[in-house]
């Protein structure tokens, strides 16, 4: 279940996965923190691409750019439209016409030593190995190289811009 929310501190939209599972929510933009029943719920729906379409409708009167909303069609439509596009060029052929490998560009992306990884590619990292604690986070990414304070700023980020959710101390990326 996907909810469109609005903070009553800033007036910020943004989704919620699961609300009925949490007790509060963190505004992504300003920070402020909301018990979920008191959150007014602008839209419900099972699917994220309709609530996403519902939100930015919202997004949209808000700003008095309504008509220009309605003209643009949905994503769906336009992710449609991109794909019908012939003369679209594609990843692996804009790497190899810049003169990269696109393999090799690949291989260099998936590089699961950490290496090249940023510090919040390693929080998230930690997330997807099925850490839900902050100590838990925290760790596995100072085993990789995050100072611990860095990490739980990153997981505090996360958690913010609503790309991740806390409920009762355990963390899931959304």
């Amino acid at each position: 279940m996907y909810a469109v929310v609005g903070c009553r501190s800033c007036g910020t939209y943004w989704l919620l996965s699961d609300p009925d599972g949490q007790d509060s929510a963190t505004c992504p933009q300003c920070g402020s923190r909301h018990p979920i029943r008191r959150l007014h719920r602008f839209y419900e729906s099972e699917d994220r691409a309709a609530a996403a379409q519902a939100r930015a409708k919202l997004l949209a009167d808000k700003q008095g750019q309504s008509d220009a909303f309605e003209r643009a069609g949905t994503v769906a439509e336009l992710e449609r439209e991109v794909e019908a596009f012939e003369g679209a060029v594609d990843d692996r052929e804009y790497l190899e016409g810049s003169g990269l490998d696109a393999d090799e560009v690949a291989d260099a992306g998936s590089d699961d030593s950490g290496g090249s990884r940023s510090r919040e590619q390693r929080v998230r990292d930690a997330l997807r190995a099925g850490n839900e604690t902050e100590e838990a986070i925290v760790e596995y990414a100072t085993d990789r190289g995050v100072p611990a304070e860095a990490a739980r700023t990153i997981l505090d980020r996360l958690t913010r811009r609503g790309e991740a959710t806390e409920s009762r101390g355990e963390y899931r990326l959304l």
